[in-house]
């Protein structure tokens, strides 16, 4: 894919949302990061429906220690692998009391040697929070860079990296976002419906369908 068809998908997604956001419900950056935590192999709305009710009794690390580890699985035990995830979330509140005063860290590193938190959860909040131009692909970013042909790669870390290098500085900061979404409801896994997408006539996918 050429560099002038890549300006338009991006210009086309940007006119279409100009101000994108993740579909998880946080009030903070903290909220956000647990949020994510809580998001590997879950939906969004599988992991607000808990959050929703786990935040307005604990938002922050110390509050989050105080309920226990039964406590928070009781708030979470909807969601998919919540033992291990309730067991990341004690770890990591406790490593960012005693080491950050409580707060998040605006630092990939710092970020990443948190207990359950790799480089894509990072790349949410550093991106998401702090605002940082990084792209934190998921399956449906992998999915959607591949078939369109926007930014190929046989992995994950290979589709960011040609992400990275390929999008325009004024798009990064977004182009996740677009992405996740337009994978989440257009093109999705088991048949694009590309006569409803507004990059159809720019998609390079062969087995287009109606």
């Amino acid at each position: 894919m050429n560099k002038e068809k890549r300006l338009e998908i991006l210009t086309r997604l940007r006119d279409d949302n100009p101000h994108p956001t993740t579909e998880l419900n946080f009030n903070s950056p903290f909220e956000l990061l647990i949020a994510v935590l809580l998001s590997a192999q879950a939906t969004d709305v599988g992991v607000n429906k808990a959050t929703d009710k786990l935040y307005p009794v604990a938002n922050t690390p110390q509050a989050i220690l105080d309920l226990g580890l039964d406590g928070l699985k009781s708030y979470i035990k909807t969601i998919g692998l919540f033992n291990t995830k309730a067991v990341n979330t004690i770890k990591t509140c406790q490593m960012l009391v005693d080491l950050h005063g409580g707060e998040v860290p605006e630092s990939r590193e710092a970020l990443e040697a948190l207990p359950g938190v790799g480089r894509k959860t990072a790349n949410v909040v550093l991106n998401t929070a702090f605002g940082w131009p990084t792209i934190a692909v998921d399956t449906h970013i992998d999915r959607v860079s591949n078939r369109t042909k926007f930014a190929m790669g046989k992995n994950v870390g290979e589709v960011e990296n040609k992400l990275l290098k390929v999008v325009p500085a004024e798009f990064k900061v977004d182009v996740h976002h677009w992405l996740i979404l337009h994978g989440r409801y257009t093109c999705v896994a088991r048949k694009p419906r590309c006569g409803a997408c507004i990059i159809e006539d720019l998609c390079e996918f062969k087995e287009k369908t109606e």
